[in-house]
């Protein structure tokens, strides 16, 4: 049985994307026989049952996420397909160390670089998407996982960097002064900044941000390297999981042509040994990549691509069809908690990390919140309700209620009417009286 790897498509002369589809993709390509797996661009999450990518298909079983799968790997071919199997008691601690270093800090320049910088996403990013997704997945999954990329690094403070953002902020604070009445609109500038521009305004602070970030990755990964081949053996069979996961991410920092390449130029300059590993590791890897090689017929067949392309099936109906209702019910407020709860729920009992008791202890939160969202669906039917049942009342019905409730009014102005003078009195009046 062939092993189907499924990836996000390839972007910027890389096989993908994605930094994780990218190790995963290196590690099948050092471990596995070229003849024993394919290489998928499906870029379509919905195909794996976890809706993650990288999956990696196995007959009926899928594998989702590059360690997940590296471990499945290494049980399925009895230790065969393994590249950490002689790293000694103290080197697979420092893999997994060196590994959870990288995905964390890299990760977030990624998403600062591709997604947050404007002029990276809209120029570069988003068309990549657009050239391999199918439809309706291209004007879907791209805001998704710009909005995802966003949401990530917020805590680090660097909005700056999203142009359309603030550009969206400076619209409603001079909207708000035109309806103020405080500034002409007329009057109003609209001044275009680019990312430098706004680096140098907030006097040194963001960049500052950026130079730290930067100097955390690629500081520590020049020393680790520290002359070696690799990063954790010198001999020609040192290549081990680190590796590939350094490669997945490092390429998408050198590799992307992109217009503000802050990030490819803060490498080059802090990290000369890293990048002259990424770049030598990616055509020995990678090869020549073109996205025909993934997404034509006679693409894969080409033989200039030494990576096992298969290309991707087009989308069913059916698939569509889910596509757009799944996207429906998370835009719908009751209806994606309601998901959302169900998907955390799933996600905890598939848990492995968590005791019994936690387990029990988050189940019981979900319910809870699970519960408020039924609460607020009960009212907002019942309030429905009511008002549909008003207005099924017959016309006659309505007008005997209306004008019970006149002659009640009525009834009422009468009484009130006899209690008050009919003239009213008068000071000479008041005064004959006191003679």
């Amino acid at each position: 049985m062939v092993l189907e790897l499924h990836v996000w498509g390839p972007a910027f002369s890389l096989p993908s994307i994605d930094a994780q589809c990218l190790a995963t993709i290196a590690y099948l390509s050092l471990t596995v026989p070229k003849d024993q797996w394919v290489l998928v661009a499906s870029s379509d999450p919905s195909v794996s049952p976890t809706c993650e990518l990288p999956a990696l298909k196995d007959d009926k079983t899928w594998v989702s996420r590059f360690r997940n799968i590296v471990d499945y790997l290494r049980q399925y071919s009895n230790g065969d397909w393994d590249l950490d199997q002689s790293l000694t008691g103290l080197e697979k601690a420092d893999n997994i160390a060196f590994s959870a270093f990288l995905e964390s800090r890299a990760q977030s320049l990624l998403d600062l670089s591709l997604y947050v910088t404007s002029q990276n996403y809209y120029n570069c990013t988003s068309p990549s998407y657009g050239a391999i997704l199918q439809w309706p997945n291209q004007w879907i999954l791209p805001p998704q996982i710009h909005t995802a990329a966003k949401a990530r690094t917020e805590h680090l403070g660097l909005s700056s960097l999203d142009l359309e953002a603030i550009e969206e902020q400076r619209k409603r604070d001079h909207s708000a002064a035109v309806a103020a009445g405080q500034v002409p609109k007329n009057l109003i500038p609209r001044p275009r900044d680019s990312v430098s521009s706004l680096l140098g305004k907030n006097s040194q602070q963001n960049q500052f941000k950026l130079e730290a970030l930067m100097a955390e990755l690629f500081e520590p990964l020049e020393e680790i390297l520290g002359g070696k081949q690799y990063f954790l053996h010198t001999s020609e069979a040192g290549l081990t999981s680190l590796d590939c996961l350094a490669l997945g991410y490092l390429s998408l920092a050198l590799v992307p042509e992109v217009p503000n390449s802050w990030l490819r130029d803060a490498m080059r300059s802090k990290a000369p040994q890293v990048t002259e590993y990424t770049e030598r590791q990616r055509k020995e890897i990678f090869g020549v990549v073109e996205i025909d090689h993934a997404l034509l017929p006679d693409g894969a067949k080409d033989s200039s691509s030494i990576l096992p392309w298969q290309m991707p099936q087009r989308a069913r109906l059916a698939t569509l069809g889910s596509t757009l209702l799944n996207t429906i019910a998370d835009s719908t407020p009751i209806w994606k908690d309601i998901r959302s709860h169900t998907r955390m729920k799933e996600v905890i009992e598939e848990s492995e990390s968590l005791s019994d008791a936690e387990k029990q202890h988050l189940s019981d939160f979900i319910r809870s919140r699970k519960l408020d969202v039924w609460l607020s669906v009960g009212s907002v039917v019942g309030g429905i309700a009511a008002f549909i049942g008003y207005m099924a009342l017959t016309p006659s019905k309505r007008r005997q209620h209306n004008t019970f409730a006149h002659e009640d009014e009525d009834e009422n102005a009468v009484e009130y009417d006899d209690e008050i003078p009919a003239q009213p009195l008068q000071a000479l009046d008041f005064l004959a009286g006191l003679e």
